[in-house]
C-alpha cells in the first residue's frame, strides 16, 4: 500500500485514470465522513422499530396462513383444486406460489436492486414498498371466504414479493448506519492519521455492522406485544365459534398488523439521514450500473476458489432452509386446523426464542472467542436435524410434524439453533469478501439468496405432486440431503485462513496494476 501511495503522490493528476473497481483501494477510509450524516441513537432505534413493525407478522406469517386456509376449504374434503395447470393438493399449491412469488422477485430485484447502492433513490423505493405492503395488508379484509382463494394466491404472491423486497432495501440501509456511528468516525480518524491499519478499520466495521444486525434480531421480541393484542382482537370476534369467524378474525388481524406497520414505519421514514450511495459509474445509467456490478462481483468470485466454495454453500443451504420453513408452516397449518389464536401463540413463542437464542449464541461466541465459522457451522447442524426430524414423518405419525407439540418444540428450537443464520451468513460473507468490494460481494450473494428461494418450493411442490399418496413429508429427504451435502462441502473445502490469502493475492495484484497504470506501463482500463 505504501508502493500505491507513492506513486499516486508522484503523478496525483493521473487518478482520474484508475478505473472505479481500483479507486476503493486508496488507502483512505472508504467512506466521507459528513457530520450531517452521523448516525445518532434516535435514527438507530427507528432502524430498530421498522424492523419490529415489518417483522413479517402480516406479510410473511398471517398472509400464508390466510391462503392456505382458504385453499383448503376449497379443496374440501378431495384435498385437491386444479392451479397452474393441473390438480394439485393444498400444501402443492402453497408451496408452487411461493415458489412463484420468489422466482417473480429475483426479476423484481434484478430491476431495482441497483437503487440500494447506487444514488439517492433507496429511502423513496422503501417508503412506496412500505405502503404497498401496508394496503395489501389492508386489503385482506376483502377476502376470507374460500370463494376467493383464487384472489387470495394472488394477494399473497404480490406481498411475498413486496414484503421481500422492502426487507432488502430496509438491511441495505445498515452498513452506512454502522460506518457513520460515533465509533466508526473515530476509527476513519484513526486509519487516515495512520494508528490503525486498514485491516483493523474492516474488522471494526464488521463487528459494528454485526452488532446492529444482532440487536435488531433480538429486538423481535417486541412483536410479543403486538400479538398479546391480536389474541385479544381474536377473542373478541369469536373465532372459535365458526370457520366464517376464524377466516374473518386472520383477515382482521393482518390489517391490524399492516396499521402497526405503517406506525412503527413512519419514524425510520423521518429520522433517516438519507446518505448518498455509491456514484454511477461514467457512461452507465443505474440500471446498467447494478448489472455491470453483478458481472465484476462473479469475476472477482470466480479469481477467489473459497469464494467460489461459499458461494455454493450459501446458495443450497440458504434454499434448504427457507424452503423447510415453509413445509414445516404448512404442516403447522394444517394440524392446528388454521386456529388463528393457536398460531398467534406459536408466533409469541417463536419471537420469544428468537431473541434469547440469538443474544445467547452472541454472548457465547464473545465469551469463548469461538470463530464465526464454528457457529455458522453449528446453525448448519441444527438445519439438518430438523430436515431429519422431517424425514421421519414421512413413516410414522408419531413425529416428524404431525403432532400439534411439535409444533410448540419447533418455534423454540428454530428460534434458538436456527434463526442464526440470517446473522452469521451475513458475517461469513464478509470473510470471505476481499477488503473494498463489500458492495459487489453483498450484492452478488443477496442476488443469490433470491435466486436459490424459488427451487426449494418449486422441487418440493413436484415431488408432494409426484408421490403416489401426495405425501406432504416427501420434500424433508430432499431438503435433508440439500442441507447435509452443502454443510459437508463447507465443512470439508472451505477454510477462511486460505480465503484470506487469497484475498491478499487478489489485492496485492490490483495494487501492482494500479501502479502499471499510473506509471504508463499499460494502458488504463
Amino acid at each position: 500500500m505504501a508502493n500505491l501511495s507513492a506513486a499516486l503522490l508522484k503523478d496525483d493528476n493521473n487518478r482520474v485514470r484508475i478505473s472505479e473497481e481500483n479507486i476503493e483501494r486508496l488507502p483512505v477510509a472508504p467512506d466521507t465522513f459528513n457530520p450531517r450524516y452521523k448516525t445518532t441513537r434516535k435514527e438507530i432505534w427507528s432502524w430498530y422499530l421498522y424492523y419490529i413493525s415489518s417483522s413479517g407478522l402480516t406479510l410473511f406469517n398471517l398472509a400464508p396462513t390466510a391462503f392456505q386456509n382458504l385453499v383448503s376449504q376449497a379443496a374440501g374434503d378431495a384435498g385437491v383444486l386444479h392451479f397452474a395447470g393441473r390438480d394439485r393438493t393444498v400444501n402443492s399449491i402453497v408451496l408452487l406460489s411461493n415458489g412463484i412469488a420468489f422466482a417473480i422477485q429475483i426479476v423484481v430485484f434484478l430491476i431495482l436492486g441497483s437503487f440500494a447502492d447506487f444514488g439517492e433513490w433507496r429511502p423513496n423505493i422503501l417508503i412506496i414498498l412500505s405502503l404497498m405492503g401496508i394496503a395489501i395488508g389492508f386489503g385482506w379484509l376483502g377476502i376470507h371466504t374460500a370463494g376467493l382463494w383464487e384472489v387470495a394466491a394472488g394477494m399473497y404472491i404480490v406481498g411475498t414479493i413486496v414484503y421481500q423486497t422492502s426487507f432488502t432495501f430496509w438491511q441495505a440501509a445498515f452498513p452506512a448506519l454502522a460506518r457513520n456511528t460515533e465509533s466508526q468516525m473515530r476509527k476513519a480518524d484513526d486509519l487516515n492519521a495512520g494508528r490503525i491499519t486498514l485491516v483493523e478499520y474492516y474488522v471494526a466495521d464488521s463487528l459494528k455492522r454485526n452488532e446492529l444486525s444482532n440487536i435488531a434480531l433480538c429486538l423481535q421480541v417486541g412483536v410479543i406485544p403486538i400479538c398479546a393484542v391480536i389474541v385479544g382482537i381474536l377473542y373478541a370476534l369469536h373465532i372459535k365459534d365458526s370457520v366464517q369467524n376464524n377466516n374473518w378474525g386472520i383477515s382482521v388481524a393482518i390489517a391490524f398488523g399492516s396499521g402497526v406497520w405503517l406506525l412503527l414505519a413512519m419514524p425510520w421514514f423521518v429520522f433517516e439521514k438519507r446518505r448518498k450511495g455509491q456514484d454511477i459509474p461514467p457512461g452507465m445509467n443505474i440500471m446498467t450500473a447494478g448489472l455491470w456490478q453483478l458481472y465484476r462481483a462473479f469475476g472477482y468470485v470466480w479469481k477467489l476458489k473459497q469464494s467460489l466454495y461459499f458461494l455454493v454453500g450459501y446458495f443450497l443451504l440458504g434454499d434448504s432452509l427457507n424452503t423447510t420453513v415453509t413445509v414445516v408452516l404448512t404442516l403447522q397449518y394444517e394440524v392446528v386446523s388454521y386456529n388463528s389464536i393457536t398460531l398467534t401463540y406459536l408466533l409469541m413463542v417463536g419471537f420469544l426464542a428468537q431473541g434469547v437464542g440469538v443474544y445467547t449464541m452472541w454472548r457465547i461466541q464473545s465469551r469463548w472467542s469461538i470463530s464465526t465459522k464454528t457457529m455458522f457451522n453449528a446453525v448448519a447442524i441444527a438445519t439438518i436435524l430438523l430436515d431429519a426430524w422431517g424425514v421421519a414423518g414421512v413413516y410414522t405419525q408419531k413425529i416428524g410434524f404431525h403432532n400439534v407439540w411439535e409444533f410448540w418444540f419447533y418455534q423454540v428450537y428454530f428460534g434458538i439453533f436456527v434463526v442464526a443464520w440470517y446473522s452469521y451468513s451475513m458475517t461469513m460473507i464478509s470473510e470471505v469478501t476481499p477488503r473494498g468490494k463489500e458492495f459487489l460481494f453483498f450484492s452478488l450473494f443477496n442476488i443469490v439468496g433470491k435466486t436459490s428461494s424459488f427451487i426449494g418450493p418449486l422441487v418440493s411442490s413436484a415431488i408432494i405432486d409426484a408421490s403416489p399418496d401426495n405425501n406432504n413429508s416427501l420434500p424433508f429427504w430432499f431438503l435433508f440431503a440439500v442441507s447435509l451435502v452443502s454443510f459437508l462441502g463447507l465443512y470439508i473445502f472451505l477454510d477462511l485462513q486460505k480465503s484470506q490469502k487469497e484475498q491478499q493475492t487478489l489485492l496485492d495484484e490490483e495494487e501492482k496494476l494500479i501502479i502499471q497504470r499510473i506509471e504508463g506501463l499499460v494502458p488504463p482500463a
